[in-house]
């Protein structure tokens, strides 16, 4: 059985024909951003969980509207209070080939398997009357589901899903059509006429940060089924979100070009200055930049990586070489996500010398050093993070020191395969040691296409475990969700649904990415199970 890059929320009901192949397909490919967005965003800005509330007494069959036009309220309009800060699009997930994307996860049999599973009820329960209300529950013009009007027409061409910084509110994702065509301006115009309950007018941008049409943007509030959903549309784009200030955000917006490259059908790029200095240092220091992008492409029914595309910004950044085989034994097999890069830094890694080689004022003697990070992402902001840094040279051990010395965190050091390690915690040393000392599985044991991809030459290198990732993350947010103390205690044994939907997840693909420096372009290449 082959498996998408990430889970499907696909909506409750589990009707059969076309609606329900176009709900696997719509939830399919917007969720490929979930799990990659995991991995960049880590943990939950909230307490709650990132797992889905999974419920096994979700009613089978189609769902119910819910919805009618009797008696069509008349619409309200309000003038929007406009944020005086601009959120910054801090993670996007574009969306190249819609139809050669939904047609894959239309025949995914792993997503067909779990549309009447725990899994997939759990994900989209809330929406499955959203989706499944049609144009005669809405005595609307048009035939079919609300879903096949989503699919077919609004999402049948390019479009993004954007993920903003700021509060919880502009943490809820937009969806954005840059470059709507007459069929889906048609359908978004179908689904206003008849879904329309109310409107907020925003006369300008927050922190001026874009254009206003003359009359100011009008933001339209659909109900159908008790869900509400707000849209607006400009002369160049398409929005859609559950909160009107995301959808302010999206339409004013500096958005890179959504442009594909030949045999790529999604990508997803992130803002490094979205994230802090950390960040922004962390992709300088790596040569990365500001287009740098994962890239995934069509193969069959599923989705495979196509590596780590965009510009390379710094003149330190090493020739490809293959990762070590003592930092492949270093590493969990089951880690979720690893990250590998080559740098080439002073012979010496004091402090003043490092500053005056950021500066370019430094001549001393260059050596390359292989340096990897071993994440395991949590999902609850009250979680500790599970994080180690893995320098490929003892020689440096000093130099690292040094470097890494006071802040609020104090990292746990050991010397283990031949490298340093810097880690956030003694359990997550001691998990390493087992890999090194052959005590537990190490990426060495990983699968064939792993192995080879890890041991290609490389620059920079993603490896992605989705399904150890998206189940490590739903585990978290079922026990942050869970209401555990000395009177009710954690049960040692899981709910069956979610120890089903544990495994479910764990069936997904590895996905590796990638990226060879060849002058100032870095080379795409992908590889995974």
């Amino acid at each position: 059985m082959t498996s998408p890059v990430s889970p499907p929320p696909p909506a409750g009901g589990g009707g059969k024909g076309p609606s329900s192949a176009a709900r696997i397909a719509l939830i399919g490919a917007l969720v490929v951003g979930v799990g990659v967005g995991a991995f960049v965003l880590g943990r939950k800005s909230g307490g709650g969980g990132s797992g889905p509330a999974f419920s096994s007494g979700e009613p089978k069959g189609p769902p119910t509207a819910g919805a009618t036009v009797e008696g069509m309220p008349e619409v309200s309009s309000s003038k929007m209070e406009v944020p005086g800060a601009a959120a910054l699009p801090a993670l996007w997930v574009d969306v190249h080939s819609p139809a050669k994307v939904r047609d894959a996860l239309a025949r995914n049999a792993w997503l067909k398997s779990q549309w009447e599973k725990p899994l997939g009820q759990g994900f989209t329960s809330g929406w499955a009357a959203f989706l499944g209300s049609t144009g005669a529950d809405l005595k609307a013009s048009f035939k079919g589901a609300v879903l096949d009007v989503v699919v077919g027409q609004l999402l049948d061409t390019p479009f993004r899903t954007v993920w903003f910084t700021g509060d919880a509110r502009v943490g809820t994702p937009a969806l954005i059509v840059p470059k709507a065509n007459k069929t889906a301006r048609a359908a978004w115009d179908s689904l206003d006429a008849v879904a329309k309950r109310g409107e907020l007018v925003a006369d300008g941008c927050p922190a001026s940060t874009g254009e206003v049409p003359d009359g100011g943007f009008h933001l339209s509030r659909w109900l159908v089924a008790e869900q509400t959903v707000w849209a607006a549309r400009t002369e160049d784009r398409l929005v859609l979100s559950r909160h009107p200030v995301v959808v302010l955000q999206a339409l004013c917006a500096a958005l890179p070009e959504l442009d594909g490259e030949l045999g790529v059908d999604v990508e997803v790029g992130f803002d490094a200055n979205a994230y802090g200095r950390e960040a922004q240092l962390f992709t300088h220091v790596l040569g990365l930049g500001e287009d740098t992008r994962l890239q995934l492409g069509v193969d069959g029914d599923r989705l495979v990586a196509k590596g780590i595309a965009g510009k390379v910004s710094g003149t330190w950044v090493a020739t490809g070489k293959p990762l070590s085989d003592d930092l492949l034994k270093l590493v969990p097999e089951d880690t979720p996500v690893l990250f590998a890069f080559q740098l080439m830094l002073p012979e010496s890694l004091e402090p003043a010398r490092l500053k005056a080689f950021w500066k370019g004022e430094s001549r001393a003697p260059m050596r390359a050093r292989q340096v990897a990070v071993a994440w395991t992402p949590r999902g609850s902001a009250s979680m500790e993070p599970e994080l180690a840094l893995l320098w490929g040279d003892e020689k440096d051990a000093e130099g690292l020191s040094a470097l890494f010395s006071g802040g609020a965190r104090t990292l746990v050091r050991a010397t283990l395969c031949k490298h340093v390690v810097l880690a956030t915690s003694q359990p997550e040393v001691e998990r390493l040691q087992k890999a090194c000392e052959g005590r537990a599985p190490n990426m060495l044991n990983a699968a064939g296409p792993v192995v080879a991809g890890l041991r290609a030459p490389s620059t920079v290198v993603l490896g992605v475990n989705t399904g150890r990732l998206l189940s490590g993350l739903a585990m978290d947010g079922y026990t942050s969700e869970a209401r555990v103390d000395r009177a009710s205690p954690m049960p040692k044994a899981l709910p069956p649904e979610i120890e089903a939907a544990r495994r479910d997840l764990e069936a997904l693909p590895y996905l590796g990415f990638r990226g060879n420096a060849q002058g100032y372009v870095m080379a795409s290449e992908g590889f995974g199970t």
